[in-house]
């Protein structure tokens, strides 16, 4: 009996995801990418589980819900970079309840000695956290010791996943920004965030608000640092990060938490997300009748949506 072969193209956490499913489901598999793993925009990712710039709800959610159960596995198999994290929410407002609250098992409101001074309202629940530098270089490994060859080639368009010297019976397409041109689509387009990363003093709960006056701004401690930030700059190109941005964004975290006022600041950077009005998860074709499933289009929630994808890729597979 022939294994099916199959070619993921991009190197991120959702082509690593689906790479993963797919040899899970015994096909062949190898991972094409124009880059490293660790030079992906995935590399840079805060990476806590949380639903933002990508649609449609209904199937963000599910995808979400999918991925929040994953990671809590991973998180309680103690899969390298993976924890649970407790997580606070901040509003001015009564929130309600949010949209995403279907996926998240212990959401309830902050009590008043929970909140800083500043804010009437909060929500408390606990999400996985990704130590992106930690888990990526991992899951590749993963993914390759379980027969994933790994393959540094840039590809003009997506048709050139497949040929002579490199037959594959489906490609996934999962480039992230590349898809742009390689598709080519042009619904997508960056979302530019930067983020700053400080020492951390002894935090272990993740804190954010999505409507500061200043612009949205979360805390997110890891096992050494803290993630400050952060911006959501739609159709930005340029990924040098700005340094009075930078001290805007540690302004405002301190907001919310004064304990990394004095933090040192370890480096400051800025990544490119892939966002799209809706995310593209369906088969099609490749010029010369190849089944392609497209997987982009995740904006800032590629984390948060990687392994539900990946179940779906799966199962179109």
């Amino acid at each position: 009996m022939t294994t099916s072969r199959a070619t993921v193209v991009g190197a991120g956490i959702v082509g690593l995801a689906a790479a993963s499913r797919l040899l899970d489901r015994g096909w062949e598999v190898t991972v094409l990418a124009d880059r490293s793993t660790a030079e992906s925009t995935s590399h840079l990712a805060a990476a806590v589980w949380f639903p933002t710039r990508a649609a449609p709800r209904d199937r963000v959610l599910a995808w979400g819900a999918t991925t929040f159960r994953e990671l809590a596995d991973q998180a309680r198999r103690e899969v390298p970079g993976v924890v649970m994290r407790e997580s606070l929410a901040l509003y001015r407002e009564d929130p309600g309840e949010p949209w995403w609250s279907a996926a998240v098992e212990d959401l309830r409101p902050a009590r008043r000695d929970e909140l800083p001074g500043c804010y009437s309202h909060g929500l408390r629940f606990t999400v996985p956290l990704v130590e992106m530098p930690v888990h990526l270089p991992w899951l590749a490994e993963h993914v390759a010791g379980r027969g994933a060859r790994f393959v540094t080639r840039r590809l003009d368009t997506l048709d050139d996943a497949v040929g002579p010297t490199h037959p594959a019976d489906l490609v996934v397409a999962a480039p992230g920004l590349g898809a742009r041109e390689l598709v080519p689509d042009d619904t997508v387009t960056p979302v530019r965030g930067q983020i700053v990363r400080v020492a951390n003093p002894g935090l272990t709960r993740s804190v954010r608000d999505e409507a500061h006056p200043g612009g949205r701004a979360y805390v997110h401690p890891r096992a050494h640092d803290v993630i400050l930030g952060g911006t959501l700059e739609e159709g930005v190109w340029d990924a040098t990060p700005d340094p009075a941005t930078a001290e805007a964004i540690v302004a405002r975290c301190t907001d919310l938490v004064p304990e990394i006022a004095d933090a040192d600041v370890l480096d400051t950077v800025a990544g490119l997300r892939p966002a799209r009005p809706t995310v593209r998860l369906e088969r099609a074709a490749l010029a010369d009748g190849t089944p392609v499933i497209h997987d982009y289009g995740h904006g800032g929630s590629g984390v948060t949506l990687a392994w539900g994808c990946a179940d779906e890729v799966a199962e179109l597979a």
